[in-house]
This record gives structure tokens, sequence and C-alpha cells, in this order.
């Protein structure tokens, strides 16, 4: 049998209006202070695309409607929620009286295998943080985290662009929910 794409209507996606009906409200991405608008962009993408509740953008990190990001996010930063916070590590206080737990995806001590993450249910309020290019989460974000989630890595660079571990991350979530994107 050979292989055929599915069409648009197979893939039985929401509209962007709906898309918050579905969308996960325990479950937000803190990117702090990301410099690359591509990167912001491809965020909002893969955020969409896994049905995250909300980005909060801090720090440098750019805003909609910034050209660059809309050309990776493709609209998805019409239908996932964010919001503009200037201070990370408030934010991140901000959500923990929420009674968010707050993971920093970084390479840190103590650090958690993110293959060894499995705590996360449909009930657990989590807020993924990301952090600067070159100099990941920032410290004073770090010291707000509840814990560290370090994607495994072999290679000589020990490091991921944003939007890739992001996608990783994201990923490992929402399968250890046993559900489809």
């Amino acid at each position: 049998m050979a292989l055929q794409k599915k069409s648009m209507d197979d893939l039985n996606r929401v509209h962007t209006a709906e898309y918050q009906l579905y969308a996960n409200k325990n479950l937000v991405v803190v990117l702090d202070n990301v410099r690359s608008q591509n990167n912001v962009g491809s965020v909002f993408r893969t955020a969409d695309a896994f049905g995250i509740g909300k980005i909060w953008l801090c720090g440098i990190t750019g805003t909609p409607p910034h050209p660059e990001l809309r050309k990776t996010a493709l609209g998805a930063e019409e239908s996932v929620l964010w919001e503009y916070g200037k201070n990370t590590a408030e934010i991140l206080k901000q959500l923990k009286s929420q009674e968010f737990t707050i993971a920093a995806v970084e390479q840190a001590e103590p650090g958690i295998w993110l293959p060894d993450f499995k705590s996360y249910t449909p009930e657990t309020k989590l807020a993924l943080v990301f952090g600067h290019e070159v100099n990941g989460v920032s410290e004073e974000a770090l010291s707000e985290c509840d814990i560290a989630l370090e994607i495994p890595q072999s290679g000589s660079k020990h490091s991921l662009n944003i939007s890739v571990a992001v996608g990783i991350t994201l990923f490992h979530v929402a399968v250890s929910l046993n559900r489809k994107p």
C-alpha cells in the first residue's frame, strides 16, 4: 500500500477561533529573554500544535505582530494566548501564586532528566521556562523555579536551539499524558 498524505479535512484541526476551547490552561510556556523573533514564532507554532494554554513573553523577548515572528508562527500567534511581562522572576512568582509548578528547562543541579519526568498529570499546573539562546534561563528566573528538566544530549555543543528544546519538551509532556497533541 502506497503512503498518502492526509488532507486538511483528515487532520480534523480546530479553527483559530475555537483553539482556546481545547487549549490546556494548566500548561504554559514562559520565554525568558529570547532574542530571536524566529525562535519566538516557532515556539508559538509548536505551542499551538500541542494545545498550550498560554505563552508568557518576558524581558527582551519579542511580541506579535513582529514580521519575523509572524513568518515562523504561521498564524499561531492568533490562536495561542500570550502576554508580555517585563520581569521573568515576577511572572514566575505570579504563576506560583496560582499554584503552578515552575520547571526550568535548563542544565542545572539538581536536575531531572526529561525522560524521567513522569509526575505530570492533566490536573498539574505546569509552567515550562525556556531561556536566552546563549545564556539560558537567567539566574534570577532560575531562583524562582521548583525543578530543572534537562534534555539528554551527547554531542559536543551541549545545547539545543530553544525552538527544538520546546518541541522535545512539549512532545514529552504530551506523551506522558498518553494523549495525542
